[in-house]
């Protein structure tokens, strides 16, 4: 097999290297898988979530170990740390809605009858995991994946592979049997075989369209349920009445955080024109104030992006847009960008939707920024999109924030924030943003199927 090689976009090294399994190893980790299920949902529900959180705050002390090869790996700068507050949250979320979500509920309990819904483990979760937040989008999953009883097998990014050895390093420390949770290597091919060959009850995958869609026609007449977390374009859009400061630190923080590379950043934005200047005028000093360079540097606001390829796609729509017309405000020159997966941020005014940084997905530092006239045009160009993962409201007013999301094609609608994850909702998107939902109580119905029991009593 070929190995895979993880290049660094710090400096363009060779940072890891590994041999994924062949299709024949491959299978015996699926076997494996099956064989332990069932002793591991024969547990009781308090012991597997004690073993999971014990899990979860083992590779909390893996901190300054996790934060630099997150650097080398996929670029974010050290200053930010881990993804450890967001981990914390959510498996404390999940972990504390699991008794409920998961009895048993009595519809009777009769002399005659017992009936009652249950919930039981599908067998085998396999979760595809992204590289931009690492940790984060594998914790989506696997937390309540084996609180539910599921054994899980990860395959991680090849961006980011170390993540899946160190999941699996803190897991199985804290005393989750090897088998029950598998970190492997895989190439796409023997990704797809065992897709294909009904291998999992449940598979999650975070990344591209073009990924998800492989995943289907992998799946294709095996009736294996999928969760398929894809692209975004997120929209935010500024109506007359909102708090302009605020609506420009926070927009801007969710369109260049993480280089642009956040599932749920800004990639466009929609100003009423009383407020265009003035917002557009704060922005671009907000965004002039980062630095580019080595995430290492304690004074770097802004990393590389993960990977050079991913950089010149940026530089491509924006190169495209400025000549259709749009004005690019910040200068590159400015900025320590190397033409490589350093890119230097951008605002882009005088756009409009022929451009396709204002339909595709950039993920990247660079937002287009649009005046619109009422809440009629901004709801018909955010809607103007093949993506709906998340979208932003910035007003004054929680009815009209509600009303105007009752008409947004999205899966979470936010008001005066962005760019944020919340455990206790779901996470969904519509369109080609995928299908399925992580998170909530949902979370747990993805990885379990229910099951029904009627029992009736003989009669003496």
């Amino acid at each position: 097999m070929k190995p895979i090689q993880l290049i660094s976009p710090v400096d363009g090294s060779i940072y890891a290297e590994r041999t994924p399994l062949s299709p024949t190893e491959a299978l015996a980790v699926v076997t494996r898988a099956k064989a332990a299920q069932k002793a591991w949902a024969a547990r009781s529900l308090e012991d597997r979530i004690a073993l999971v959180k014990a899990a979860v705050a083992k590779l909390n002390t893996m901190t300054d170990v996790v934060v630099e090869e997150i650097a080398w790996q996929m670029g974010r700068p050290t200053r930010y740390g881990g993804e450890f507050g967001g981990v914390n949250a959510r498996t404390d979320y999940m972990a504390s809605i699991a008794a409920k979500t998961l009895a048993p509920e009595m519809i009777e309990d009769s002399a005659q009858f017992r009936r009652y819904l249950a919930r039981e483990a599908v067998g085998v979760v396999f979760i595809i995991a992204p590289w931009n937040y690492p940790y984060l989008t594998t914790i989506n999953t696997l937390v309540p994946a084996l609180i539910a009883g599921n054994s899980v097998v990860l395959k991680h990014a090849s961006q980011t592979l170390l993540v899946g050895e160190r999941i699996a390093e803190a897991f199985h420390a804290a005393g989750v049997p090897e088998d029950v949770f598998q970190n492997v290597v895989l190439d796409h091919a023997t990704t797809e075989r065992l897709i294909g060959a009904r291998s999992f009850g449940f598979v999650n995958f975070t990344g591209s369209v073009g990924g998800g869609q492989a995943i289907e026609r992998a799946a294709a007449g095996t009736f294996t349920p999928l969760g398929l977390e894809l692209g975004g374009k997120d929209p935010g859009y500024v109506r007359q009445d909102a708090n302009l400061d605020l609506a420009v630190d926070v927009l801007m923080d969710g369109a260049m955080y993480n280089a642009g590379q956040c599932c749920c950043g800004i990639e466009r934005i929609y100003v009423h024109e009383s407020l265009f200047d003035s917002f557009v005028e704060k922005s671009v000093a907000w965004v002039g104030q980062l630095k580019l360079g080595n995430p290492f540097d304690a004074s770097t606001t802004l990393g590389p992006m993960a990977h050079k390829r991913f950089a010149q796609t940026v530089r491509d729509q924006t190169a495209e847009a400025i000549a259709k017309g749009a004005k690019p405000l910040l200068d590159p020159k400015k900025f320590a960008d190397d033409g490589g997966a350093y890119l230097a941020p951008q605002i882009l005014i005088n756009v409009d939707h022929s451009m396709r940084v204002m339909k595709e997905e950039s993920f990247g530092p660079v937002v287009g920024i649009m005046p619109v006239k009422n809440d009629a045009e901004a709801i018909a160009l955010m809607n103007d999109s093949p993506y709906g993962l998340t979208a932003s409201i910035w007003t004054e007013d929680y009815d009209t924030a509600a009303a105007l999301g009752a008409q947004v094609e999205t899966g979470t609608v936010f008001m005066n924030r962005a760019d944020y994850l919340d455990p206790a909702l779901t996470w969904t998107g519509v369109k080609d943003t995928g299908r399925g939902t992580s998170l909530s109580y949902l979370g747990f119905h993805s990885v379990t199927r229910p099951k029904s029991y009627h029992l009736k009593k003989a009669p003496k």
